[in-house]
């Protein structure tokens, strides 16, 4: 579901078929969108998506905790 590739987005984790990366979905939380409206707004993404960033995201946390 999410991918690292050479030359898009600068390497940042992207889903997999997209150019969006796990941080956009990440900073739209932060800002106050609900999964629900960032899926309207980008209909290639699903709530399994967003849910995806947020998983990302606290097992990147809890690498950076334990390192």
């Amino acid at each position: 579901m999410i991918e690292t590739r050479a030359g898009v987005r600068g390497g940042k984790p992207c889903f997999v078929g997209t150019r969006i990366t796990v941080y956009d979905v990440l900073e739209y939380l932060a800002s106050g969108m609900t999964a629900e409206e960032i899926v309207a707004d980008f209909p290639e993404l699903s709530g399994e998506h967003v849910r995806a960033a947020l998983e990302f995201a606290a097992l990147r946390e809890r690498r950076l905790a334990t390192a």
